[in-house]
């Protein structure tokens, strides 16, 4: 849930829908715009603290931080 927490405090001017999907077996895939920017299946751990966050930023490009 951190992730999500992280990007809604620095993207809420932006982001238009966020849907989470619970699942089973430990699988987290952060997915926008049907491009999958992490996968725990892939990379085979969790997420660090921000790299979500990084990930959406690389997407998403120049994008203002909310407050900003």
């Amino acid at each position: 849930m951190r992730a999500v927490t992280e990007l809604l405090a620095s993207y809420q001017h932006a982001i238009t829908d966020l849907t989470l999907i619970m699942g089973s077996g430990g699988a987290f895939e952060f997915v926008v715009d049907g491009e999958t920017l992490y996968s725990k299946r892939e990379t085979g751990r969790h997420a660090e603290p921000g790299e979500i966050l990084a990930a959406f930023e690389a997407f998403a490009g120049p994008l203002r931080r909310y407050g900003e």
